[in-house]
């Protein structure tokens, strides 16, 4: 009963914790990104598949979340594109665990290692997530539905 209050709790504080540090890390401006499907589709390819990849065959074979899963994970918290855009972003370019929203990912995978990341290209792919549909490796929806529960989210 104990450890079950002290997950919630972690959970509870890391959430308030990344929202803090969102907000603290990017007061300003949320520009507005126009990208087409097939920029931020090729974007994502180029810039994320090769750690968040679909190809994968099985859960056990992946080094990050599939993006479908951040997708999930970030609609859950964030529910309109200017906060969701943000939060992705903001994430992406200082990653920390204690920022981290996704925290079985953390415990499975760790931090994600920093990244010296184009802060237009970030704000387009995350603006390509929220708006698309996502890949997703042909194991994840069951995989999903056994840890998760149903849909959680957008898609």
């Amino acid at each position: 009963m104990k450890v079950n209050i002290i997950i919630i709790l972690v959970v509870l504080f890391s959430s308030c914790k990344n929202k803090q540090a969102i907000e603290n890390l990017d007061k300003r401006e949320t520009k507005e990104v126009n990208v087409t499907a097939a920029e931020g589709q090729k974007l994502m390819a180029e810039n994320c598949y090769a750690c968040h990849s679909v190809a994968t065959k099985s859960h056990d074979e992946i080094i990050a979340p599939p993006m479908i899963a951040v997708k999930k994970r970030y609609s859950m918290e964030y529910n309109n594109k200017a906060d969701f855009v943000k939060a992705v972003v903001a994430y992406a370019t200082d990653p920390k665990a204690e920022n981290a929203l996704m925290i079985g990912a953390l415990n499975k995978f760790n931090t994600m290692p920093k990244q010296a990341f184009n802060e237009e290209d970030l704000n387009k792919i995350a603006s390509y997530i929220y708006e698309n549909e996502i890949e997703k490796p042909e194991w994840f929806e069951t995989h999903f539905r056994q840890n998760h529960g149903k849909g959680m989210g957008r898609n």
